[in-house]
């Protein structure tokens, strides 16, 4: 004879959605690889003010490269309470010799910026092996990663708000 067990309560899931109303936003975008860093520029700013966000709650910051984005996000997050900072660069290997201390340090500062200030910072950093690779990610013949990027900062903003 098969046991009868009470029913599992369900799951619980949290998400959060892609209505950027209300939210405040930081950019912060390198200018080195600018004919790049801009179409990704471009893409996040579309997104963003595709889902509501108002052009007045969104704060962009250029700095040189890709080294200078968690310092300038730092500052962005204490002067402006924001709810999510997108963070944008190209960095191809080809030409920069310190590529893998660029790539590697500026995420290691990103991510840890974003559990201190307890604000999601989007790591947007495209690490490309050669330009036809960053183009390609960049979105000048397809997808942008900045519309990418920025979908997922609009979605940790809801998300956190959900979990206050």
């Amino acid at each position: 004879m098969p046991s009868i067990t009470k029913p599992r309560r369900r799951v619980r899931e949290i998400k959060g959605d892609f209505s950027a109303k209300g939210l405040k936003f930081g950019i912060v975008v390198s200018r080195f690889n600018e004919y790049l860093t801009r179409q990704l520029l471009e893409g996040a700013l579309e997104t963003l003010k595709g889902h509501g966000a108002a052009p007045s709650d969104i704060y962009v910051v250029h700095v040189p490269g890709a080294f200078e984005i968690p310092l300038a996000a730092q500052r962005l997050i204490r002067k402006v309470r924001l709810n999510a900072v997108i963070t944008l660069a190209v960095v191809i290997r080809g030409e920069t010799r310190h590529f893998d201390q660029v790539t590697r340090e500026t995420a290691r500062g990103l991510g840890e910026l974003s559990r201190k200030s307890q604000v999601p910072v989007i790591l947007g950093i495209i690490p490309a092996e050669n330009v036809r690779q960053a183009i390609e990610r960049v979105g000048l013949k397809q997808m942008n990663k900045g519309r990418e990027w920025a979908l997922s900062a609009i979605e940790m903003a809801n998300l956190l708000r959900t979990l206050k």
